[in-house]
């Protein structure tokens, strides 16, 4: 289904805090990097497709995007990025496990309030583009990167 051509005035939401998102001042590369990892926990192939791709024309590697399922483990992730993947992790999975006061406190040594509210408007975001895509089967693989 394209969701876009049935009612676009039904993506007018999500549409608007990627609006926000564009234009507040938070890192578009960490932006990208936490879409592409709630997007690996929530198994969305097309938002695998487009975030690795944006992320590259970014300037990202393909070593940190291969390595993203291991962030832990993986030595080429700043601290930040790290709190912020823990977070987007936490709230991802929210129905599952509770976020704890743990995560909360590590996320708030990196970022300012207005910071960790545009990074969690962010994962809510990619959520809900990942509960638009897998059910209606978005195709993986047609993603151009605006130039």
């Amino acid at each position: 289904m394209d969701y876009f051509k049935v009612d676009a005035e039904a993506m007018k939401g999500l549409m608007e805090i990627e609006k926000y998102m564009s234009k507040s001042n938070f890192d578009k590369k960490l932006y990208h990097l936490i879409k592409l990892r709630a997007s690996q926990l929530n198994g969305c192939a097309y938002c695998l497709d487009m975030h690795s791709k944006d992320a590259i024309k970014m300037g990202d590697t393909v070593q940190r995007l291969i390595g993203l399922d291991a962030w832990r483990e993986a030595p080429y992730y700043t601290d930040k990025e790290r709190a912020a993947l823990e977070w987007t992790e936490a709230v991802t999975l929210v129905a599952k496990n509770e976020v704890s006061d743990e995560v909360y406190e590590n996320v708030r040594k990196h970022f300012s309030e207005k910071e960790l509210l545009q990074l969690t408007m962010g994962i809510i975001a990619i959520n809900g583009w990942n509960r638009l895509a897998i059910p209606f089967r978005t195709p993986a693989g047609t993603y151009e990167p605006n130039s």
